[in-house]
């Protein structure tokens, strides 16, 4: 057998991989993981309590090293949910910077529309809190240079809600790539796909902005800010890299409702090592959701929410055969039978991606230690979105500028 195929007897284990793990030092693992928390709680103020807001207080709850202690929302029915998630005696405010000057508080989290992030986490490094982010990072590329500037001047732990960086699935699809399983990879296929308007309900028309903030692009960058962030995000953690340069096209073809944000993009992006990767996101067809396709010679990748298999090459001809069409020598390659990738220890508890980022805030503080999930890291994917979503308003190729590098 040619050493560049690869032997299906390699991927099957049970019809399952457990990788050895090779001795790695990824800058993505969960500090949580690695130190002895210390028998402190972190008091923490949340910022926008709407349903990510109380979705994360609910996770907190499960995490005896934190306690919300204070919610803000100007929302009062928000506002309301919070408080209800809350610990005993949370206060309640309907102004951020009242929150802030709050001396009982060590950190916020911030899980407020885009547009809000830039100015409500300038203003929590002005008052000494620690900061947990929500993605993306900021509403366009001047603030995301500027903030990581901001973040690296102070002695604040500050992350940003990439919790895929935390999550072991990722991680040893990491390995997996550094093993060469793959092989030489040349493409990602990144998708996240919906059929949902993606609306809440608005009792009061007034507050149809205030409320349904992801239709319009003077609160956010839609689809790839708000939903393609994470593949983004996890495509810079498995490469090491950010994109070159970024070709896009989006439009409103189908939720014809007055929003302005689109309901479909597809962008393909330009990485170190000639890797392309192409990001989608349709609202009117959920077909196959999420998901990370990577793409090599010997073996392709596919992650799924909380899974991943990995489909071997297999070369049905070894001599190949001549296309019809072109006259060349091709090939015959199949796709063969997907083995699923086990990433978790026997016996060990799957936790929410997002508990083990939430955790590893909690030790950074306690050990004084940078996030894997930092301004430096979701300053790039930032850039990366906005990127992408110029390229598809402007109809031109953007380029990675050299002032976009720290």
């Amino acid at each position: 057998m040619k050493k560049e195929e690869l032997s299906r007897r390699q991927f099957l284990s049970k019809n399952a991989i457990a990788l050895s793990g090779i001795a790695l030092s990824y800058a993505g693992l969960p500090l949580w993981a690695q130190a002895q928390a210390k028998n402190e709680v972190i008091r923490v103020g949340l910022i926008g309590t709407g349903s990510r807001g109380t979705g994360l207080i609910k996770l907190i709850q499960g995490i005896p090293e934190m306690q919300v202690v204070a919610c803000c929302d100007p929302i009062a029915e928000h506002l309301a949910n919070g408080i209800k998630q809350a610990a005993r005696g949370a206060k309640a405010y309907t102004d951020y910077r009242t929150l802030l000057e709050d001396k009982n508080i060590d950190a916020v989290i911030i899980a407020t529309p885009l547009y809000l992030h830039y100015p409500m986490a300038v203003a929590a490094l002005s008052a000494g809190k620690h900061i947990y982010l929500e993605k993306s990072m900021t509403y366009d590329i001047s603030q995301a240079i500027e903030l990581e500037k901001k973040v690296n001047q102070s002695k604040l732990v500050f992350q940003v809600g990439y919790q895929y960086r935390y999550y072991g699935l990722y991680h040893k699809v990491k390995e997996v790539m550094v093993q060469n399983w793959l092989g030489n990879i040349t493409h990602f296929e990144c998708q996240y796909n919906r059929n949902s308007n993606w609306r809440f309900p608005v009792s009061d028309p007034k507050m149809e902005r205030a409320i349904n903030w992801r239709m319009y692009k003077a609160y956010c960058g839609g689809p790839l800010s708000e939903l393609c962030a994470h593949a983004i995000d996890a495509v810079h953690y498995l490469t090491d890299s950010h994109p070159l340069k970024v070709t896009a096209m989006g439009s409103v073809n189908y939720w014809k409702d007055g929003r302005d944000t689109y309901d479909n993009i597809r962008a393909i992006y330009q990485y170190p090592k000639d890797i392309k990767v192409s990001v989608t996101s349709v609202l009117s067809n959920a077909y196959n959701g999420y998901g990370i396709r990577i793409l090599g010679d010997k073996a392709t990748l596919e992650i799924q929410r909380d899974k991943a298999f990995i489909y071997p090459e297999v070369l049905s001809n070894k001599r190949g055969t001549v296309d019809g069409v072109t006259g060349a020598t091709i090939a015959i390659t199949t796709q063969g039978k997907g083995n699923e990738l086990v990433f978790e220890k026997p016996g060990e508890k799957s936790l929410e991606p997002t508990v083990y980022a939430l955790k590893d805030f909690v030790n950074c503080i306690l050990t004084k230690s940078k996030p894997a999930s930092n301004a430096t890291t979701a300053k790039d994917s930032s850039i990366a979105i906005h990127m992408g979503n110029t390229a598809a308003e402007t109809e031109t190729m953007q380029i990675w500028k050299p002032e976009y590098s720290s």
